[in-house]
């Protein structure tokens, strides 16, 4: 079990996941054990008294580039990608406070109903009172992915890391579910994740990160407790850093 006593290595922190992930085994859409789950491990970061700002991308409901590529135009496509962003950030946000965890969601595009809309010290005061803020709509524009709205954001907001949750444990040198003999890096640096494709993130995301010297851990949103873990100093994971 985890330690109560362990210090978190950092105080505030942005944790970017897929559309993707919340869908479970399914095809398709929001498989709500899956957002729960995810949901429980944000919680137990945040008891640690780390602050959490969150971006979820928008795939398992729409995809911008899908859709432009069977014909629909581009910047239209990609309005539709942010809309679906809200969708699964409105679901966290239900799982989260299902937990008791007061939750605000901010999105780039107003849409007072659901949420609030996109104010920089708004958003930095819902973090020092320890709310978890999720960043939805990306950053408002079309041709910019979620992956450059969290790193956007967790600039913004002054944030110590950027956690990637996928499905694998870190960066490999190729698909470790194709290739055996896949390697794990343990450290990567930004130039080399640009230079070698290893797909991190896109390329403006990474050189926002490279930019301003903010360091990419990517892990395993599959392991339990793997969230929390590094955060203690444990783990498998990599880092996308500036220099080994």
């Amino acid at each position: 079990m985890p330690s109560d006593t362990a210090q978190p290595v950092y105080s505030r922190v942005m944790l970017k996941i897929s559309g993707e992930a919340l869908m479970g085994d399914q095809g398709y859409g929001l498989h709500p054990p899956t957002v729960q789950r995810i949901a429980a491990e944000v919680k137990s970061v945040r008891d640690m008294g780390v602050e959490v700002c969150m971006v979820i991308g928008g795939g398992n409901i729409f995809r911008g580039l899908a859709g432009s590529a069977q014909g629909m135009e581009r910047t239209t496509a990609d309005y539709m990608g942010m809309l679906a962003t809200v969708m699964n950030a409105l679901a966290m946000q239900s799982a989260l406070e299902e937990l008791g965890v007061f939750t605000r969601v901010i999105s780039a595009i107003p849409m007072d109903q659901v949420c609030e809309p996109y104010i920089r010290r708004r958003a930095v005061r819902h973090l020092e009172k320890k709310r978890v803020v999720i960043f939805a709509a990306g950053t408002g524009n079309p041709y910019f992915t979620t992956d450059t709205a969290a790193t956007l954001r967790a600039n913004e907001m002054a944030c110590g890391v950027i956690f990637k949750g996928t499905k694998v444990d870190g960066v490999y040198d190729k698909d470790p579910k194709k290739y055996a003999d896949a390697k794990r890096y343990d450290v990567v640096t930004y130039d080399e994740v640009l230079q070698k494709n290893l797909g991190v993130m896109d390329a403006s995301a990474i050189a926002l990160a490279r930019d301003n010297d903010l360091p990419i851990i990517v892990f395993s949103l599959d392991e339990p407790g793997g969230f929390r873990g590094i955060l203690e100093g444990r783990g498998t994971y990599t880092r996308v850093v500036g220099k080994k």
